[in-house]
């Protein structure tokens, strides 16, 4: 896993073309704006979460948010576990996300 501010995190994702976008926040958190294209996987979920897990693309680039990095960091580490070794943690979460948010 690797922590990159938001304008890192931003730019590393716009030009990487295997990007997936992660939410790990609830569904209630995500009614507040998420960031363009993410899919949302709760990690306060463990069941679907790990199902969900289990299924992603491990070729791929994983770009996970949280709102403060806590949980984004947590979900990375799972990855790991899985397989899935490019994992990108948004540090400080969507409260430090200086880049476009969907409603």
């Amino acid at each position: 896993m690797e922590e990159l501010n938001s304008k890192d995190w931003f730019e590393k994702s716009s030009s990487d073309t295997g990007a997936v976008i992660l939410d790990v926040r609830t569904p209630e958190e995500c009614e507040e704006g998420i960031i363009p294209g993410a899919m949302q996987m709760d990690i306060l979920n463990p069941g679907e979460f790990m199902q969900k897990a289990q299924e992603l693309d491990a070729s791929k680039s994983y770009y996970v948010y949280c709102r403060a990095g806590g949980r984004s960091a947590q979900a990375c580490a799972v990855l790991k576990s899985l397989g899935i070794n490019d994992t990108y943690n948004l540090v400080g979460g969507i409260t430090e996300w200086d880049g476009p948010i969907e409603k």
